[in-house]
């Protein structure tokens, strides 16, 4: 692995364990609002994540590059799922 391979990896896997962190802290109760709130941040990672795969040299950095860009863009779609629904769960029942 060459030096800028092992330093993305490095990056990558530290990443992942500050994300894991700081999510497993937060309550069930602010999760969902702090999820549906945090869609423009999804959106800006996953322009990133695009940035990256398209720099990328090597299959190495190729790869982990796709599944950046995967796991940005299943966060951005599930923040506004997550979304919607709450949205759904303010509107007012259909009257007959």
């Amino acid at each position: 692995m060459t030096e800028t391979t092992l330093g993305l990896f490095t990056i990558f896997v530290l990443s992942v364990f500050v994300g894991f962190e700081v999510i497993s802290k937060v309550s069930s109760v602010l999760h969902t609002p702090l999820m549906s709130g945090a869609n423009a941040i999804h959106g800006v990672i996953l322009i990133g994540s695009i940035v990256i795969l398209g720099t990328g040299h090597g299959a190495v950095q190729g790869v982990l590059g796709f599944v950046a860009v995967v796991l940005a863009t299943v966060n951005a779609v599930g923040g506004f799922v997550v979304t919607d629904r709450m949205l759904e769960m303010f509107k007012g029942r259909a009257r007959k």
